[in-house]
Parts: C-alpha cells; sequence; structure tokens
C-alpha cells in the first residue's frame, strides 16, 4: 500500500499531466483556429460575389449578358478578364460605357471602391484571370529606376502613348490616352490586362520591377517639376508638331525678312 501510494504522488506526475494538457489545447487550436478563419474569409468572399452578382446584373447585364457570356454586337466576354480588368475598366470610369464607339473613353466613376471590389469579386469567379495588384506591386520605390523604365516606356510604348506618355491618335478612330494624372495602380493594371486596343504584358513579359520602372519614369517626366531641357515642350507631341512649328513660324519668319530686305534695298536704290 505504501508503494501504491508513493507512486500516485510521485512529483512528475503533475508536471507530465499539465504538458500533455498544454500539448492537447496547442494541437486543438492550430486545427480549429485557421478553419475558423478560412470559413469567415469565404463566408466574406461568397458575399462580395452575390453582391457583385446584383451590381452586375443592373449596370452590366445589358451589354455582357446574364452570366458575362458577352454579345457579338454590344459587349465582349468577361469570363477570364480577372479582377484587375473590372478594377481599372470601371475604376477609371470607362464602364459602364456612355454609348457605344470605337474607343470607350474615361469620364466619373459612378461606383465606390466598395462596389467595384465586388463587381471584380463576381467578375473574378467566372474564371481565372489577373488579380488586383496589391500596393505593394504598384508603387515605385528607391530601387526601381526612372531611367531603365524610360528605356522599356520608349522599347514598348512610345509607338502609341508618344514618348513621355502624351497620347495619340491610332487607327479607325481609336486612339492612346495620355497618361498624365492616371493612378500608379490603374497604370499596372493597364499593362496587366491590355484594355481596348491596348497589348497585355504579364509578368513574363514585364515583370512586377518592370512596370513599376515605367511607371516611375511617366511620374518622372510628368510631374509638375519636370524640365524640358529642349526648350518649348509644344505639348510633348513628338517631331510632327515640332516640324510643323517648324515650317510655319520659321519659314514665315524667313519670309517676312525676306520681304524686309527687299523693301528696304528698292527704297535704298530709289533714293
Amino acid at each position: 500500500m505504501k508503494k501504491l501510494s508513493a507512486r500516485r504522488r510521485h512529483p512528475l506526475a503533475a508536471l507530465v499531466v499539465l504538458l500533455f494538457a498544454l500539448a492537447a489545447t496547442g494541437g486543438l487550436y492550430a486545427a480549429l483556429a485557421p478553419q475558423k478563419a478560412q470559413a469567415e474569409d469565404t463566408s466574406q468572399q461568397s458575399l462580395a460575389i452575390e453582391q457583385g452578382k446584383k451590381l452586375y446584373s443592373v449596370g452590366c447585364s445589358s451589354c455582357h449578358g446574364m452570366a458575362g457570356q458577352g454579345s457579338k454586337t454590344n459587349g465582349p466576354s468577361l469570363v477570364g478578364v480577372g479582377s484587375a480588368a473590372v478594377d481599372f475598366q470601371v475604376g477609371t470610369g470607362r464602364m459602364p460605357a456612355q454609348q457605344p464607339g470605337a474607343q470607350i473613353p474615361a469620364k466619373k466613376v459612378i461606383y465606390s471602391q466598395a462596389e467595384i471590389d465586388q463587381l471584380a469579386a463576381y467578375i473574378a469567379s467566372l474564371g481565372p484571370g489577373p488579380s488586383i495588384p496589391t500596393k505593394d506591386e504598384y508603387t515605385p520605390t528607391s530601387a526601381d529606376s526612372a531611367s531603365r523604365g524610360g528605356e522599356l516606356f520608349r522599347t514598348n510604348c512610345t509607338q502609341c502613348h508618344n514618348y513621355n506618355g502624351k497620347g495619340g491618335a491610332l487607327t479607325n478612330g481609336k486612339y492612346a490616352p495620355a497618361l498624365d494624372g492616371v493612378s500608379s495602380k490603374h497604370m499596372y493594371e493597364a499593362m496587366l490586362t491590355g484594355p481596348q486596343s491596348m497589348p497585355n504584358f504579364p509578368d513574363s513579359t514585364l515583370t512586377a520591377q518592370n512596370k513599376r520602372e515605367i511607371i516611375a519614369y511617366l511620374k518622372a517626366t510628368n510631374s509638375d517639376n519636370a524640365a524640358s531641357p529642349g526648350g518649348l515642350s509644344l505639348g510633348s507631341l513628338g517631331p510632327v508638331t515640332e516640324g510643323l512649328v517648324g515650317w510655319v513660324f520659321g519659314l514665315g519668319l524667313l519670309i517676312v525678312t525676306a520681304i524686309w530686305v527687299a523693301a528696304r534695298t528698292t527704297k535704298a536704290k530709289k533714293s
């Protein structure tokens, strides 16, 4: 009896029971807590999709179809365009379109950001596509070189947007919009999704850092403090505008000067 009593009162027994209880509690928490958080996230995502579907049925379905399948005459399919395309198109006011045309211009935004996120969640549920970038992805940092961005922009973008993003005319009534005043997020999303006539540049073509470098270049060249080392920028529209000004004003000045010299010479001979 004394031996049995001594075993029951062994000083390590309480420590073993305590350690077992702590391990069991930690295991249960690790097993259940993530599932609870995941369930809450899934529930919130489902609610956002449901709300986005309601907004879509009122403002978008007449052109893009009730299930986003699109129409040959009214609007393209939205299956697989991703949430980034929705955030860009609706966040810049291009969608819903005011009227059909060769190109849909940017205008006043009619949806709040929360509603845009809900629309984006619904469209993303129709098929996989580029997602809305995070702030770290589209915000230029000190490591993102504006000079390198200028090289990338001149290689990939100047054919349409001009050398510093002032835009330009395209064919069939389309045009490349000016990029001054456009937010970094929308620039990034445009490169990612390729809206309207613009090609898309996935990360396999332009990495996230490359995109930030291009944004850094545009922000530097279009800032209020940006210098014009060549003199008057003439709207920064390129050599055509500069050549036109040269011909009209330069040649005009030469003609006026020639007439003035000839008139002075004629008077001198008469006198």
